[in-house]
Parts: structure tokens; sequence; C-alpha cells
């Protein structure tokens, strides 16, 4: 495993709901946890848009007091947590997705302080979210309930093992249950409507399909609680109306695009927008 948490932060509400979810996770794991944020300065270093050196160092000196509450915030509610602190000049997205080299899981908050009002998931949390390597937790702001449960998406692909794992390993971390969602549809024949479907056949089927898709991971992991919660549903439909009664839902990501929103895949993209708790996107 690699040897920290990273938690993204700009001041925001949404930013300190991310460094709190990071200083629990970093605590159940025992993993230090790394706290960065980034000046951009652009456009202020475009010649026409020019600064003065002062205003420069108030930039940098906003962003270490941004650091520093943030730094306290983790001493007073994981005082045994190893903590440390990087101010990196750069765009957000960039220097997030950089700092995934080092780490275990990237936390960021849904909205920064750049979003616009009424957008439910920032371009920040999409572009990290569709590149980094490792796990990226995207945290809604305000006070969750406990549930006591996770919830992870499956398919009948082997690019949702890494979510697999990922959620089990937070499951046992966390001494809870784990719902192993399976979403399927039936097949669409606009042009042959006389085609009958035996749905006792076809769910009977599916029910098989999640189970050998979870068989290796019950004998991996005989302390989890395991739900294996089959649907006739669309998945992001299934996964954000799961997602009003877990702690965290997880997600892999099938996304080939070139751009970072096609990376995510459309199921963690709707999920990411629709959700209700914190969206783990793990990529394959």
């Amino acid at each position: 495993m690699s040897a920290l948490i990273v938690a993204g932060t700009d001041g925001s509400i949404g930013a300190n709901a991310a460094v709190g979810w990071a200083a629990d996770d970093a605590a159940r794991t025992g993993l230090p946890l790394r706290i960065v944020t980034a000046v951009h300065r652009w456009p202020n270093d475009i010649p026409r848009f020019a600064v003065l050196d002062e205003e420069e160092d108030a930039m940098t000196r906003a962003a270490r007091t941004v650091l520093a509450e943030a730094e306290a915030t983790v001493r007073s509610r994981r005082p045994t947590v190893e903590v440390s602190t990087a101010l990196v000049e750069g765009p957000p997205p960039v220097v997030l997705r950089d700092q995934a080299r080092d780490a275990a899981e990237i936390v960021i908050g849904s909205r920064g302080l750049g979003g616009l009002a009424g957008a439910v998931i920032g371009s920040v949390s999409t572009h990290v979210a569709g590149h980094a390597p490792c796990p990226v937790v995207v945290v809604r702001p305000g006070q969750a309930p406990s549930y006591g449960e996770i919830t992870v998406g499956v398919d009948d692909s082997d690019a949702c093992e890494p979510a697999l794992a990922y959620a089990f390993e937070q499951a046992r971390y966390r001494g809870c249950t784990l719902r192993a969602l399976y979403a399927w549809q039936l097949p669409v024949h606009a042009f042959a409507p006389e085609i009958d479907y035996d749905m006792d056949e076809i769910r009977i089927a599916q029910y098989a399909v999640a189970a050998d898709r979870l068989a290796s991971w019950r004998q991996r992991y005989p302390e989890v609680g395991l739900i294996e919660d089959v649907r006739c549903a669309h998945p992001v439909e299934a996964l954000a109306e799961a997602s009003t009664g877990t702690d965290l839902l997880v997600v892999g990501s099938h996304g080939r695009g070139a751009l970072g929103s096609l990376l995510l895949g459309s199921v963690s993209r709707g999920v990411l927008r629709h959700a209700h708790c914190a969206v783990a996107v793990v990529r394959s």
C-alpha cells in the first residue's frame, strides 16, 4: 500500500468536510495524512493583469492560513494521526493529481470556493477522480449520520475488482456491513416487441453473476458482513437510491476516453452527481 492519505483543501465548507473525513480514515488505517492546498495565480501572472509582489504574498499567506487551520482541526479531532501540510503552486486539479503518486487515496470536497451555486460536483473533483490512479473520495459538506454500512457497485466485468478490494478494506477497518449492489437491466429490442422474456430465469442468472463475482471476496474477508443486493434498475439510479442510507458509496470506473470526464465512465460520473453521501471512485 502507498505511504499516505492526501486531503485537498481550499478553506471551503466542502474541503473542511474532506479534511475531517481524511483524518478519520488516517486514524483507522494508521497512515499519515498530508493536507495540500494549491496557489493558482492565473490570470494574475499574465502581464495585462500584473499584480504587486505584496499581493502575491497575500495569496500565499492566505493559503498558509488555510493549511494551519486544517492542521489544527486534524490535531484536535485525531491527535494520534501523523499530519503534514504542503503548499504547491499550480492549478488545483493538476496539483492534486500529481499528489496521487504517493497516495493510498485522495480525499477532496465535492465543490470548492470556485464552484457555481447549485453545482453538485465541481470541476476539480471530476478531474481528479478521472485521472488519479489511486482511489479518490469526494465528500459532501455537512455532518452526515452514521449508518454502519458501506455500499459498493458490482458488475460482471473485472473492472470492478479494485473497487471491491477498496470497499472490503474500508468495511474491515470500520467494522461495518458491506452492501454489494448489482443493478441489471433488460436488453432493449425496440424493433422486436414479440420477444418474450422468462423473468424468473433472468433473475436467477443475474443473482448467479453477482454471487460468482463476490465468492472469492467472501473467503478473503470472512469477518465482513456482506449483503448481496441484486436489483433490476439502472446502475446510477440504484446506487443513488442506496446512497441515502450508507456511509460511503464505492464505484469503479470503466472510462477510457482522453478527457477527464470520459475517463470516469458514465456510471461513476452519474453517481458523483446524484449521490447523497461520500463517494469513492476507484479506477481499474
